[in-house]
């Protein structure tokens, strides 16, 4: 159980791309750095096409910040699962990860990790889900299967870019069933957000304490979504 407040992120970098169209790695990590959460789920982390290359270098990480990535070791290059990374403090234990294969039409994929931090145990969905809504629907049926089928139980926050701009349909429904929504704000487009795309949704022996959207100077410039964040805290 999460016996202290634990901050979580979520944020679709854009492949390192900022709103300047150009690739900044560096700039990523400052808007991370600025957020400071002890879990972040990041998409598009990975390139489109070839071998998939990571956006952040793992050198990046390991010399200028306080996070390590889950290993899901499914490409050689890549960080994550079809762009999708979980980020966690260089301390945290990883007791489990896993990638969710997910029905698409396109290339897509959620990930999965059981991270002991402090002593606090937490399970982590990061995904990335389709544009389309009915694909939206069999994703977040797939994922939540995968969950539900856990041999153990823990507490869970999924996080990621949902692609739905309805909050009473499709796939929020889904989810709204079992989790909650935290009330983090819109965070697309970064230049003007008026989209909830992304999402950290908690189950229910999970409260969140504060959440948000980060809107800082650098987080306007370096991707088009925003990055939103979320305190929990034990329910």
């Amino acid at each position: 159980m999460v016996s202290r407040h634990l901050k979580v992120a979520s944020y679709n970098i854009h492949k390192g791309v900022g709103l300047d169209r150009r690739r900044n790695p560096e700039r990523v990590l400052e808007v991370l750095r600025e957020i400071d959460a002890d879990v972040i789920a990041l998409q598009e982390a990975d390139r489109r096409f070839g071998p998939r290359e990571s956006v952040l270098p793992a050198h990046l990480l390991d010399e200028h910040s306080d996070w390590k990535p889950v290993a899901f070791g499914m490409r050689a290059l890549s960080m994550g699962w079809h762009g999708n990374v979980i980020l966690v403090r260089k301390a945290a234990r990883v007791i489990h990860c896993a990638p969710i294969h997910l029905p698409s039409l396109e290339p897509r994929g959620a990930v999965t990790a059981d991270v002991e931090l402090d002593g606090v145990t937490l399970r982590v969905v990061g995904m990335h889900l389709d544009l389309s809504g009915l694909w939206r629907r069999r994703q977040a049926a797939a994922i939540l299967a995968h969950v539900e089928g856990c041999a153990d139980r823990h507490p869970t926050v999924m996080m990621g870019d949902l692609n739905e701009w309805t909050a009473a349909a499709g796939c929020l429904r889904d989810f709204g069933r079992d989790y909650r929504m935290a009330a983090t704000g819109p965070s697309f487009h970064a230049r003007r957000p008026v989209g909830r795309l992304d999402r950290i949704m908690v189950s229910a022996d999970l409260h969140v304490a504060e959440c948000g959207v980060h809107a800082s100077a650098a987080a306007r410039k370096t991707s088009d979504h925003l990055p939103i964040w979320a305190m929990l805290a034990p329910a």
